[in-house]
Parts: structure tokens; sequence; C-alpha cells
């Protein structure tokens, strides 16, 4: 695989199937959050909108989604029946995508990112001389 450049060019380095499950993916976190920024980072294609707001990649038998931690824990019961760590959570590639989940974690991530941008104190503009 090459390295990567941007969301369009990751994609279409993988099969016919997986590319199709990659857009519907992206198409599905791309609804839930609007005016987020697409970037490659860490090799694997990332959504920003105040910091990284969520990451995904493609492997030959899963997808792994990357909400950070706090969107793991908040969705814990719900991503239990799926492997996954502290930060991260695979979904098969031979099952449909849970496409629903995956909406509600990024727009609970919009939310955690906003309040935290929101919480930082505002840059000051230089004094005029």
């Amino acid at each position: 695989m090459n390295k990567p450049t941007d969301f369009d060019s990751y994609i279409a380095d993988f099969p016919a199937e997986t590319q199709e499950v990659l857009i519907q993916v992206r198409e599905t976190v791309r609804k839930a959050a609007p005016d987020a920024g697409e970037t490659i980072s860490y090799g694997m294609p990332t959504f920003t909108l105040h910091g990284n707001l969520v990451h995904f990649a493609g492997y030959k038998n899963h997808i792994g989604f990357y909400p950070v931690p706090s969107g793991i824990e908040a969705f814990k019961e719900e991503l239990s029946k799926f492997k996954g760590a502290k930060g991260s959570v695979q979904f098969p590639i031979d099952q449909p995508m849970p496409l629903e989940l995956i909406k509600r974690i990024v727009e609970f991530r919009v939310s955690e990112n906003l309040k935290k941008a929101a919480s930082k104190p505002k840059k000051k503009a230089p004094a005029k001389p």
C-alpha cells in the first residue's frame, strides 16, 4: 500500500468490497460531523474538529474505528460485542457496519470537542501600536 495523502487515495488501495464499507463509514461520519475536516494522521483517515475527532482504517477482516477512549467508554455496553481496546473498536468486515452506532459515537465526540474548545481561554488579539 502506498502512503496515502487523502481519504480517496487511502480508500482506493483496498479491494472493491472493502472500499464500499470504508465509503459508508466516511459518509456516516461526514453526516454526523459536517463541519469536520479530513486529513491523514497516523497513516489513516482522520476527521478533525477542534482537534482529532475520530480515525478509521481498513484491514483484511475488519474496519478499525478510533473515537478515543472517551468515545469507547461512553458506548461500552453497545460496543461490548465487538473486539476492541481502550480507544478502538474492530467492526468485522463480513457483517453489516453498525452505522447508526458510529453516527451516535461521532455526535458524542463532536459535542465533547466543542465543549473542550469553548472552555479554552480565547487568545487575545495583539495590541495595536
